[in-house]
């Protein structure tokens, strides 16, 4: 497709879906009448500025950050995004617009995605990401599967304790698997497909499987119990969480790295000679340098403090960290230690692409739920539920609260916007056991963000190391998307309402259901 008409395309869909509104609906005059949300033009400009940005996305005809960037300062033009933005009353400043456009910028999980970005250029100067990617190709280079295997276990060791897969996946994992693919003579602009694609694609897809698995495998997770609880659900625990993904969490974990391999099979299979190859190369490396010290102890302050910012007895105290600050003091350790140059820094144009990129992302995403979209969108589902029976109820919430997240650039976004209103539906339906379909759905929050190329925090890393071709990637999100929600309703749903249901059920929770 020609590159214009790409370019021309997405501002075509926007242009499309805002006179079809239009010409279609009658919008409110008001945000909300006799406390129901009601679509109002304001929201309905910002729905098509954003569906816009989604198309561009996919299609990119110009980078994704400035697809971003385009998207917020139109939205800032029509001064729609902020709080309040939606209500015709409302009276939204020039310099509001603009302050919520920009608000991604200060948003802590971008800086943390950044980080990680330069904690990967850490381990690459300093030669420790080499020396890790030589010793596993040696362990298990004798197949490109096996390396896939030696990423999910990687991830599953560590997700238990490392609540943020930013902090997991982006800041420990992926500068040691970027690593890899140079030692097979495959770069982002020449071989990707060789073995690059495939353990950058195993990466990303294993650490939304481990970010389910476990309660403390992702901080949205923690945020979503939290959130539950303030909505009347009781609360559950870190055995109960486990325990009501186990089967669906093996079976994943198990199936992921095989199926990226059938699904998107690497060039390279490892051979016999890629391991004695490896073996050879180690040896040149020599002992271990003093950068590779610092690295290492670097690293092991890093992991240190993003595992004791998730333990409740550290928390309010000095010893706790948040994971973002960590990443900022692991980039002004790896300067005084002369790992990276000051130059190496700001010559480091993935991190700051991603940055730029994700920022206006998550701007973009709030503002679904700043002009009142989402309450609307959730008023209009809520009715269409009212009347099934409990279990075809609870199927269609699970299904609307995990494709819902097309439209959120973060799973702590989709927590704070849709899982209160979530319960919220499911209170209405009568017969629905309201603890367990919210069980459910918080179950679902790590595996949704395989979809985009934006669903979770480390997908940008993964996405802008450039392996993967951005059709690819939303290719293979919506083929792995598909497949773990069918995983996710063919067993789990059984599995929790029938087997381990009253198991897992505190006491509590019988006034909710």
């Amino acid at each position: 497709m020609d590159k214009y008409i790409k370019l021309l395309i997405p501002f075509a869909v926007g242009i499309v879906v805002y006179l079809a509104g239009r010409l279609g609906i009658d919008f409110s005059d008001s945000a909300v009448v006799d406390g129901v949300p009601q679509l109002t033009h304001a929201i309905w400009i910002y729905l098509s500025i954003f569906l816009g940005v989604i198309v561009g996305l996919i299609l990119e005809p110009i980078p994704p950050a400035l697809v971003g960037l385009i998207g917020v300062a139109i939205a800032v033009f029509f001064k729609v995004g902020p709080a309040k933005s939606g209500d015709p009353e409302a009276v939204i400043s020039s310099g509001a617009a603009i302050n919520w456009g920009l608000s991604g910028f200060a948003n802590s999980t971008v800086w943390l995605i950044f980080g990680a970005f330069a904690i990967g250029l850490g381990y690459q100067q300093s030669g420790l990401g080499k020396r890790l990617a030589l010793a596993l190709v040696e362990k298990l280079g004798k197949s490109t599967l096996g390396l896939g295997y030696a990423i999910a276990l990687t991830d599953g060791i560590l997700a238990p304790f490392i609540p943020s897969n930013t902090a997991r996946s982006g800041g420990v994992i992926y500068p040691i698997v970027s690593s890899i693919p140079p030692m097979f003579d495959s770069y982002p602009d020449k071989n990707p497909r060789k073995i690059g694609g495939y353990v950058m694609w195993v990466s990303i897809a294993i650490t939304c499987v481990t970010s389910s698995m476990f309660l403390t495998g992702l901080a949205p997770n923690l945020l979503a119990v939290t959130t539950a609880v303030k909505s009347g659900v009781p609360e559950i625990s870190w055995l109960s969480w486990f325990i009501a993904f186990l089967p669906a969490g093996i079976l994943l974990f198990v199936l992921t790295p095989l199926l990226a391999y059938i699904i998107y099979p690497p060039e390279a299979k490892g051979s016999p000679n890629v391991v004695t190859w490896a073996k050879e190369e180690y040896a040149k490396l020599g002992i271990i340098t003093t950068k590779e010290k610092w690295m290492i102890a670097i690293s092991v302050f890093a992991l240190v403090f993003w595992i004791l910012s998730s333990i409740g007895a550290v928390k309010g105290t000095i010893v706790e960290i948040n994971g973002t600050t960590t990443a900022i003091f692991v980039i002004i350790f790896m300067l005084a230690a002369k790992i990276i140059s000051w130059n190496d820094f700001l010559s480091n144009k993935p991190a700051w692409n991603v940055l730029a990129w994700f920022a206006t992302l998550v701007a973009l995403a709030e503002g679904l739920k700043n002009v009142g979209f989402l309450a609307w969108l959730s008023e209009i589902l809520r009715e269409y539920l009212v009347g099934f029976s409990p279990m075809a109820a609870i199927i269609g919430l699970v299904l609307a609260f995990y494709l819902l997240h097309y439209f959120f650039a973060s799973t702590t976004a989709h927590v704070t916007a849709l899982l209160a209103l979530f319960i919220i539906m499911a209170q209405a339906i009568e017969g629905v056991n309201v603890y367990l379909a919210t069980v459910l759905m918080m179950l679902s929050l790590g595996i949704m963000g395989i979809i985009t190329p934006y669903g979770t925090g480390p997908s940008p890393v993964y996405f802008g190391s450039g392996y993967i071709k951005g059709s690819d990637f939303w290719k293979l999100g919506a083929i792995f998307g598909l497949i773990f929600l069918v995983v996710f309703l063919v067993i789990e749903i059984p599995w929790v309402l029938y087997v381990v249901g009253d198991w897992i059920t505190p006491a509590s929770a019988v006034s909710v259901n």
